[in-house]
């Protein structure tokens, strides 16, 4: 965990997002796999996710797309970035990287651009680590984006998983500032390797760990040990937001926006009750749009900023945990 240091501040210039257009809603899920509306919304909150059109959309369209709104918002073109940095974890391919293709796409030519592989918590990942980027010197504006297509890695014919992800990527330019309180003022990067498999999504039947073995969904899916990452994930939200409130001596009522992965609303709201959180303060969207992992943060990010909610000289908080495990969060100055 960090804290901000030097004379370079960071601003966010603009912020963009991007969703496909079809819905996937509980009842279309309820003529695939059993299981109801009630059901799901009882258990996670979800009512619907948006589910890409893979002849079309895909995690690099997405996060093209969401950085295209960015730059627009921000009053730039892809040619004034220097680095483009996708927190994504359903790359089309390995090879290039989706930071690459985005980069030729919006015309950052001759930019630097690298892909973060932390699941659901790469978009914190990737503005805490441009935050450090500009901070040093070394870059002025970069282009940060997160999103997933999960329904190109979800087995439709399992209900555990199916009902929880959906498609969308978030994106934000970060320029360097004159004012050095401005950006990320507290940051933490966090994970435990030991517990991979809650949550991995194996291509080879050799990366099946034994107690695994008998599991149903079929290989290149994601695959989730529920009961552990729900586990996993109240005790981490709690801890990671308690440790920046102390870090940064603020209290919730500091905060504009508490902007959280959606992963689940009652691992939200757990956190919620037991921090002291207000209802107010901490912006749900997983309703509309179920778990985007990577893109989950990102959207959150764009909606709540034009919607006013992120005012200027009031710090908002952004708080993520996915896969790996892995967990980042952030306090920013904006």
């Amino acid at each position: 965990m960090t804290r901000a240091s030097g004379a370079i501040g960071v601003r966010i210039a603009g912020t963009g997002s991007a969703v496909p257009e079809r819905r996937l809603t509980n009842d279309d899920l309820a003529k695939m796999v059993d299981t109801n509306d009630e059901w799901i919304v009882q258990r996670t909150g979800i009512r619907e996710r948006r589910v890409c059109d893979p002849s079309r959309e895909g995690t690099f369209t997405l996060n093209r797309d969401a950085l295209k709104n960015a730059l627009d918002a921000s009053g730039m073109k892809g040619s004034d970035l220097d680095l483009i940095i996708v927190g994504t974890c359903t790359q089309e391919m390995s090879c290039p990287s989706v930071a690459c293709r985005v980069a030729g796409e919006v015309g950052a030519v001759g930019a630097g651009a690298f892909d973060v592989v932390a699941a659901c918590s790469g978009f914190v990942y990737s503005m805490n680590v441009a935050d450090s980027l500009i901070r040093s010197g070394r870059f002025k504006r970069i282009g940060v984006c997160g999103g997933d297509a999960m329904s190109s890695v979800i087995d439709y014919q399992e209900r555990s998983v199916s009902i929880l992800f959906g498609d969308a990527a978030g994106a934000a330019v970060l320029v360097a500032d004159e004012n050095p309180d401005r950006g990320c003022v507290y940051q933490q990067l966090g994970s435990d390797g030991r517990d991979w498999s809650g949550l991995y999504l194996p291509r080879r039947a050799q990366e099946v760990p034994e107690a695994d073995r008998d599991n149903p969904i079929r290989l290149g899916c994601l695959r989730m040990n529920g009961r552990e990452v729900f586990k996993f994930a109240v005790n981490r939200f709690r801890q990671v937001i308690e440790e920046a409130l102390e870090a940064t001596k603020l209290t919730p009522d500091d905060l504009s926006q508490v902007i959280c992965h959606q992963s689940n609303i009652r691992i939200i709201e757990s956190a919620m009750e037991k921090i002291g959180l207000p209802k107010d303060k901490v912006f749900v969207n997983i309703d509309r749009f179920g778990n985007s992992s990577a893109g989950s943060v990102g959207l959150c990010l764009d909606q709540v900023w034009r919607a006013g909610k992120v005012p200027a000289g009031k710090p908002m908080m952004m708080v993520a945990f996915g896969g790996g495990m892995t967990w980042a969060s952030g306090v920013w100055n904006v």
